[in-house]
């Protein structure tokens, strides 16, 4: 956001260093995530884009941390696509050896017995984290839940903390993935839904100085509009920092709902733009519904044969998407 913009609306920070907002939901959902991974669990976050997965997976690996209970390790590999076990478990070496120089064995035998037993020595559960876990291959998903039992056979506790789009959790309930899905915990991070009001509310007051009111800032209306059509945080700081722009520009404060009807996207709910933000991407669903590229892209467009194009809605509802 511009300098000028923060200083006319009194603005002493942007919104995404606003800091941690928990809604009455997430407090308990947070204080059963870490019952779970206590328990040596697989366990799985999912939500869609801009929820504040990531923030939450943040606050429990700092929770965990400082409490002490528990060793946690966290996966550093941003291409979590091509991600395999033996990356995973380098992360597991990586964090939980003390030796100066980290030698991980190249045979898969030798490496998770010596990892079982660094795990044992160190005489307290282990969580590793994984974010943008959606991207994970099967087989992947699964050498960890076996990995978990590895763990377990000699002596010490593992949890595998995944966080993802709603499609990690379609996924793990696939048939496909019987053996892991059952035994995963997965908990569905609904973010700021049905407290939008007062999200906005809170994220103006901890961005302006103290003196000033949110009614300074925007509009009752404006704060009303905002709600009735954002989901997410991040949704919401991305949309209330263009109004606020929008407004400057053409020196109007506080904003109106008509500003704010100006910066929201017409396509926010179309087709594409929601499969997104639950993790699905045109190769996802060509892939997972036998379906070509193009014929995705058209789906898309509404321009797909009306018989094929009732035939693959069928088939993403039954699987879980949101159409």
């Amino acid at each position: 956001m511009l300098t000028e913009v923060m200083e006319h609306f009194s603005l002493v920070k942007e919104f995404p260093k606003a800091g941690y907002y928990e809604t009455e939901h997430q407090k308990q959902m947070f204080k059963d995530i870490k019952v779970a991974i206590h328990s040596g669990k697989l366990v799985a976050i999912t939500g869609i884009i801009g929820c504040g997965k990531t923030t939450i997976l943040r606050r429990l690996f700092d929770v965990l941390e400082k409490e002490g209970k528990i060793t946690v390790s966290k996966s550093l590999s941003v291409d979590k696509d091509r991600a395999t076990l033996p990356t995973l478990i380098a992360a597991l070496f990586y964090d939980l050896s003390t030796d100066k120089e980290i030698k991980i064995p190249k045979d898969g035998e030798k490496r998770e017995r010596e990892l079982r037993d660094l795990i044992r020595k160190g005489k307290k559960p282990v969580a590793l984290f994984v974010d943008e876990a959606h991207d994970l291959h099967y087989s992947t998903l699964t050498g960890l839940k076996r990995l978990i039992e590895v763990v377990e056979d000699g002596g010490g506790t593992l949890s595998v903390v995944l966080a993802g789009h709603p499609k990690l959790k379609n996924d793990l309930r696939r048939p496909t993935m019987e053996e892991i899905g059952y035994r995963a915990t997965v908990f569905s991070l609904e973010g700021i839904v049905g407290n939008q009001r007062e999200y906005i509310e809170w994220l103006v007051s901890e961005c302006t100085a103290d003196d000033t009111s949110i009614s300074d800032i925007l509009e009752a209306s404006a704060i009303e509009l905002l709600a009735a059509r954002l989901r997410t945080p991040l949704q919401i700081e991305q949309h209330l920092t263009l109004a606020l722009e929008a407004a400057y520009r053409v020196a109007v404060k506080p904003v109106t709902a008509v500003i704010i009807e100006s910066v929201l996207s017409k396509l926010l709910d179309d087709l594409e733009p929601t499969l997104t933000r639950h993790g699905y991407n045109v190769r996802d669903l060509a892939e997972q519904f036998n379906a070509k590229p193009a014929e995705i892209k058209l789906l898309f467009r509404g321009q797909l044969d009306p018989t094929r194009a009732r035939e693959l809605q069928e088939q993403m509802l039954a699987a879980g998407l949101p159409l």
